[in-house]
């Protein structure tokens, strides 16, 4: 499933085609995906202007200018496809039409945005933008990872005394907002802390320690255009880059790249997710 690079680097390939334009016309190709679709939602989304685009978490919101938003989850393989508009250093014709193209946005100026979906899983939601964060989708989640209220005092304290791991704990939304399997990997590895140690068994130093690599992990996630592992696609039809850059995840049985290091990069299995993990680097 996209994780917040991922996500980030859509919305950042929609704004150009998007922001500012109008909706010409909204078609709706089917009555559902997860969930059904609000009623009548290419007739509320036709005709409306995009005042901006804006992340939350794993969720791209369009600000309408009728006063409520579009809201967007990619699921497990959906994308968010530019054409007859051009996104950075990349032009691409109309493609022909997909079965799995479930909703298309015709933007003002030409552009089309087009939702495919092959699994289904993703979703789209209209909501009064005013009330948009105590949608149910977004009232639960915690502080953006890359926000001011996710520092590290923050953190140590949502850790404390917690007997969960610590890999679990920093994928659980509720403590901080956007961060997936691969990253949450990545970020313990140069962290030094094995995946299975529980939360509360770190000290307050370690705690607060975290919070400049995930900002580090995942900036750098997102100026490599976020990870493309099997479905996700920028807005423009490209794959990401970070997976090149992986210290970890996905080395099972490699050598560790710490220097001086002479371990192997192992895998264990926590909540039915796969966790790598140097057993000598991380303790």
């Amino acid at each position: 499933m996209p994780e917040l690079p991922e996500v980030e680097t859509v919305r950042r390939g929609l704004e150009p085609a998007m922001a500012g334009r109008l909706i010409a016309e909204a078609r709706v190709n089917r009555a559902d995906l997860r969930w059904p679709f609000p009623p009548r939602m290419a007739e509320r989304l036709t005709g409306q202007r995009v005042l901006g685009l804006r992340r939350r978490s794993k969720y791209i919101l369009a600000d309408l200018s009728g006063g409520q938003s579009l809201l967007i989850h990619l699921g497990m393989s959906g994308r968010m496809l530019v054409s007859g508009a051009q996104v950075g250093e990349f032009f691409h014709d109309h493609p022909a039409p997909s079965r799995h193209d479930h909703v298309v946005l015709e933007m003002e100026g030409g552009a089309r945005i087009t939702f495919n979906d092959a699994r289904r899983f993703g979703a789209m939601d209209l909501v009064a933008t005013e009330a948009a964060e105590a949608h149910p989708l977004l009232a639960v989640l915690g502080p953006e990872p890359l926000g001011n209220a996710f520092d590290g005092a923050y953190l140590a304290a949502r850790l404390e005394g917690r007997r969960t791991p610590i890999k679990a704990a920093l994928l659980d939304q509720r403590i901080v907002a956007g961060l997936g399997n691969i990253y949450v990997c990545e970020v313990l590895f140069r962290a030094g802390l094995a995946p299975g140690r529980l939360a509360g068994s770190l000290s307050r130093a370690e705690a607060e320690g975290l919070v400049p690599l995930i900002r580090e992990v995942l900036s750098e996630a997102i100026e490599a255009g976020g990870s493309s592992l099997r479905d996700y696609r920028q807005a423009d039809g490209e794959l990401g880059y970070f997976q090149h850059t992986f210290r970890v995840y996905g080395r099972e049985g490699l050598p560790c790249v710490t220097p001086g290091c002479s371990g192997t990069v192992g895998r264990i299995v926590q909540s039915g997710r796969s966790s790598f993990h140097c057993p000598l680097c991380q303790r």
